[in-house]
């Protein structure tokens, strides 16, 4: 399941417990209000994965009863747990009793229960369920982290499924000015850039894919902002005009259009070329270590293509410090130099040796 965390995460009330704590519950209810968190939940969350037992203890005293039922089962993922099937059940049934309703978990567990009836080869069911939890989340909980999460996990089955389209329609329901996460509308954005690429739909592939890239920024995603930035350069190279209006005047002035309407030409500007790179190459890290190495694989040939290779020239020189056997590999296609080529070479050869 894809995780979501909001700008202010759960992880900043652990950092606080660790700094200032221990504390009492008193205190920790007054901490929560600060940061305007509706619920115990995601906080019990982050002290059980962030291994902060003592404030987990606390906390686990304020949970309602639903709330104890979910973070029982995600516990028992979380441990390595794979039959949790009965334990879904049981929580559902928590949240529907009369005594310890809670419709937003319930909606909850009924994307898990989808999730799970997915990997168990129910399609049919899971399908059912996620869309039951859609639903459910858009109409008591709507933009919230697992309303976001309800709609990627229906875009990802139906991707799965082989819908494209189908994942297309659920990656629109994700407005960029109706509440949602920046995270969420990266992603969505991520996914819906490559459908359309896919179609031939190349301005629409462009546009989704810068905003990706600004919406990952937005959202303190470093590594997702890379990624969506290489998407949006790779599909870019081709249609590189100086004259083009630049693309956040095109992304704004973008209107919704009819089947039979001619969609626009990809045309973008070097300006908006030269931004991207610019800030992805100095967001890839200090570094070139890590055994895969995906932002500087991508990168890297996306220099070599826009003939910017002495970006990197501190890698190129020094072999050894790559061990990532397919960013070896990449370096040895580019090299121009007979010399590093052979030592590239040799390298890639040790790497993969090793594997």
């Amino acid at each position: 399941m894809t995780v979501i965390e909001p700008t202010r995460g759960p992880g900043q009330f652990v950092s606080r417990w660790r700094k200032h704590g221990p504390v009492d519950a008193e205190t920790l209810v007054a901490w929560k209000e600060e940061d305007a968190w509706a619920a115990w939940l995601p906080l019990a969350e982050a002290a059980l994965f962030l291994d902060a037992p003592e404030l987990l203890n606390v906390i686990e005293t304020c949970l309602s009863p639903a709330e104890q039922a979910v973070l029982l089962l995600v516990r028992r993922r979380w441990l390595g747990d794979t039959h949790l099937m009965e334990a879904i059940e049981e929580a559902i049934n928590i949240t529907q009793h009369p005594d310890t309703r809670d419709l937003i978990l319930e909606g909850r567990l009924r994307m898990e229960r989808g999730l799970t009836r997915y990997e168990s080869g129910d399609a049919e069911g899971a399908e059912e369920d996620l869309t039951w939890a859609e639903t459910r989340l858009k109409s008591v909980a709507k933009a919230s982290r697992d309303h976001d999460l309800s709609l990627l996990n229906k875009a990802a089955f139906h991707l799965a499924q082989g819908e494209a389209l189908m994942a297309l329609q659920v990656y629109g329901d994700i407005s960029r000015t109706g509440g949602h996460a920046h995270e969420t509308i990266a992603i969505s954005r991520m996914g819906a850039s490559r459908i359309r690429a896919s179609l031939g739909h190349m301005f629409d592939a462009g546009r989704h894919a810068w905003n990706a890239h600004k919406h990952a920024i937005l959202g303190h995603q470093q590594q997702m902002a890379i990624e969506a930035g290489a998407l949006f350069l790779e599909l870019s190279l081709p249609h590189i005009d100086d004259s083009a209006p630049r693309m956040q005047d095109q992304v704004d002035n973008a209107v919704p259009r009819d089947a039979e309407q001619t969609a626009p030409i990809l045309s973008v500007n070097i300006a908006d070329v030269n931004g991207v790179f610019g800030w992805c190459f100095e967001h890839l890290g200090d570094g070139y270590g890590g055994i895969d190495r995906p932002d500087l694989r991508a990168m890297f040939s996306l220099a070599h293509r826009l003939d910017r290779v002495d970006h990197f020239e501190e890698l190129i020189q020094q072999p050894d410090l790559v061990e990532d056997p397919m960013l070896a590999a990449v370096v040895q296609a580019c090299c121009q130099n007979q010399e590093l080529e052979e030592q590239w070479g040799t390298r890639l050869a040790q790497l993969t040796m090793l594997e």
